[in-house]
């Protein structure tokens, strides 16, 4: 499949904003993802019910499923499209953010039965859930819908995907988006760094055994490693390009938001390990679920990437031959 380049002023400020709103999702997500992490380490998290302790410990789960989704364009628009602005990634960055606030809606109802049910009692949080759930579906979902047919909007997330439209991305444009791009993943750094630093601080935190205390310390590592990444490009355009736009400071600061996408997940795996073990009691059961969530975002930054970007430059190179 060949691309088709064009001179589209619109396309790049479309795949800008995309972006943008990515971040403000991944801002949103952050804070609730340190919460459910830095909840069980909580004294008063052991006196609630089981079954409070293994909604909360889905809703890290739904949460979890949400930073996927969000951080995927990052990815894509590197790995696959190599920084250039396509019609296609705009279509994946709309599809991520779209299909990223389910899980989301699903956690905020969650949050709120949970809530209900230490103040109100069952029915009171079960009517606090289901109207938490419907008003985020609603607004993110049905008022859009509902718009979209009003004014019969064309085209859409399929088309996007399908298309093969290329703006011409020059690098100071390039650079500014794999800026962007480390500005969508920094948040979630931040906000876990400061709730695990918290969490050493918490009471049962040292009545936990020894080796999840040990997870826990690894844990802050990778994440603290994963924020020093994300800031280094700033320091290395300031500091050895004097500000200027060059393609040695673009790979690097595309090498650096990738690496810190890799170890960013290493340390929420790991740090999974220390939640499920603390609800469950149960070690292996947290590995199994470590395991899980690390092949969930290792499969789709790096692995689902590296394969579309194999798929896609098989045509490309099958044309150029046929041309020679």
């Amino acid at each position: 499949m060949l691309r088709r380049c064009v001179d589209v002023a619109d396309l790049k400020i479309q795949v800008k904003h995309a972006l943008d709103e990515a971040r403000i999702l991944v801002v949103g997500t952050s804070v609730l993802l340190g919460f459910h992490y830095r909840a069980p380490l909580e004294a008063g998290f052991d006196r609630l019910p089981t079954i409070l302790q293994l909604m909360k410990l889905g809703a890290l789960g739904l949460l979890l499923v949400t930073t996927m989704l969000l951080l995927t364009p990052p990815a894509v628009h590197q790995i696959v499209e190599g920084g250039a602005d396509t019609r296609r990634l705009h279509g994946v960055t709309t599809l991520a953010c779209a299909l990223a606030l389910l899980p989301f809606a699903m956690t905020l109802a969650i949050d709120f039965f949970f809530a209900g049910e230490l103040v109100l009692g069952p029915a009171g949080a079960i009517g606090l859930a289901l109207g938490a759930l419907g008003l985020a579906l609603g607004a993110w979902y049905g008022v859009g819908l509902w718009a979209r047919r009003r004014w019969r909007r064309r085209g859409g997330i399929a088309t996007s995907l399908r298309s093969t439209e290329v703006a011409r991305t020059t690098l100071t444009d390039r650079i500014e988006h794999v800026l962007t791009e480390a500005r969508v993943v920094l948040p979630g750094a931040q906000a876990l760094l400061g709730f695990q630093f918290a969490g050493i601080l918490g009471e049962t935190f040292e009545r936990l055994p020894a080796s999840s205390r040990l997870l826990h310390l690894g844990s802050l590592g990778f994440i603290a490693l994963a924020m020093m990444m994300l800031m280094t490009p700033a320091a290395w355009h300031r500091m050895v390009e004097d500000g200027e736009d060059t393609e040695r400071f673009h790979r690097i600061a595309s090498v650096l938001v990738l690496s810190a996408m890799a170890t960013l997940a290493l340390g929420l795996a790991v740090e999974l390990v220390v939640v499920v073990r603390k609800v469950t009691g149960d070690l292996r059961l947290g590995v199994a679920a470590a395991l899980v969530a690390l092949v969930m975002f290792y499969g789709v930054w790096f692995g689902l990437t590296a394969w579309a970007r194999a798929r896609l430059s098989r045509p490309r190179a099958s044309s150029a031959q046929r041309a020679a």
